[in-house]
């Protein structure tokens, strides 16, 4: 018994009489200390599940210096975020990590230069434990900014600040993007492909040079005419498309390096009476259901684990996170690149 009168929250010095502790080591294992011995700990934690013991927020934050919410910024136009179904699987993971920690996310979009002294402002308030940075281009501030201001910060793909910087500086995760690029193109090549295009997504971005790096890894005598830079939408895949088979109306295969790309080649060759794949072949990258099962015919494409990355993005954050004021966190920087997989279907 505790003594408590019924209806009384419970308190520290409840849980420390409950679990024949002291009430600092039960304020230190609340507070994430790792110094208490884990059957210690383990007495501690059933003397908190029997009292029903929920901690003070607003008191621990002052010892912790946590805010438990998360900053995601996103440099895209609010009209892709919410229509592009990459970004919903991607911050699935993301939030999915987040309740697992119980952090909140705080979403910060940035879609013209005026958005980033505000972003910046926000981010360096002391409002959020941490950020975690996607959709970056080569010139992009925002990681000198997290740097400069000693967030801790982590990057979905690798930021590129110059044609030098490999992103060495941060910690991102990143898929193998080349490599996938590098798979597709060897396969539509062992099908006996012969005028083979690429659709490259922006060419400021990491991601977009690296898969037009694997496709030229494979073709390095292609054709200028055969390669023209999309932006990662279905518009996009449909302008770059209309280009190609201006350019080169004999070609019979398009690497296209996103799924809705993909889509929109697929719309211009239907259109042009191009059978797929009879006439031309096609592969995506990405793998983004349901949208992949839904073209005609279903897209053959490159898997990269998107809710995963998402959700390892969040986790390596946690870590570069103090979790108290007597804690640093690890600043120990983690490039982290995950596997891709051609997937099989029925456009190449």
């Amino acid at each position: 018994m505790t003594g408590r009168s019924h209806g009384q929250r419970p308190t520290l010095e409840d849980v420390a009489r409950q679990s024949g502790v002291s009430r600092s080591t039960v304020s230190r294992l609340i507070n994430g200390s790792p110094r208490v011995s884990p059957a210690v700990a383990e007495r501690v934690r059933t003397a908190v599940a029997e009292l029903g013991y929920v901690p003070n927020q607003a008191a621990r934050s002052l010892v912790t210096r946590r805010n438990n919410a998360i900053a995601v910024v996103v440099t895209e136009p609010q009209n892709r975020l919410f229509v592009d179904p990459f970004f919903d699987r991607h911050l699935r993971g993301i939030r999915q990590e987040l309740v697992r920690q119980g952090a909140q996310l705080v979403l910060l979009l940035i879609e013209e230069p005026d958005d980033y002294p505000r972003v910046g402002n926000f981010l360096g308030g002391g409002h959020v434990d941490g950020a975690l940075l996607f959709s970056l281009r080569g010139d992009d501030p925002l990681p000198e900014m997290v740097d400069r201001m000693g967030l801790p910060a982590v990057f979905g793909g690798r930021p590129v600040l110059s044609p030098e910087d490999r992103g060495h500086r941060y910690t991102y995760v990143d898929a193998d993007n080349r490599g996938g690029a590098r798979e597709a193109v060897r396969h539509l090549v062992t099908q006996g492909r012969e005028r083979i295009a690429t659709i490259t997504g922006p060419l400021n971005q990491a991601a977009a040079v690296d898969r037009l790096d694997g496709y030229r890894d494979v073709l390095p005598d292609s054709a200028p005419d055969l390669i023209v830079e999309g932006d990662f939408t279905l518009r996009g895949g449909v302008d770059a498309m209309d280009e190609l088979l201006a350019r080169c109306p004999d070609l019979d295969a398009v690497f296209a390096a996103s799924d809705l790309m993909a889509c929109g080649a697929l719309r211009v060759l239907k259109e042009h009476g191009r059978r797929v794949p009879e006439d031309v072949a096609v592969i995506g990258f990405d793998d983004l259901p349901p949208l992949v099962e839904t073209t005609e015919p279903s897209l053959t494409t490159v898997h990269q684990d998107i809710e995963g990355m998402g959700r390892l993005m969040a986790r390596l954050l946690f870590e570069r996170i103090p979790a108290t004021s007597l804690d640093n966190g690890d600043h120990s920087l983690h490039r982290v690149i995950t596997p891709t997989r051609l997937i099989l279907r029925k456009t190449a």
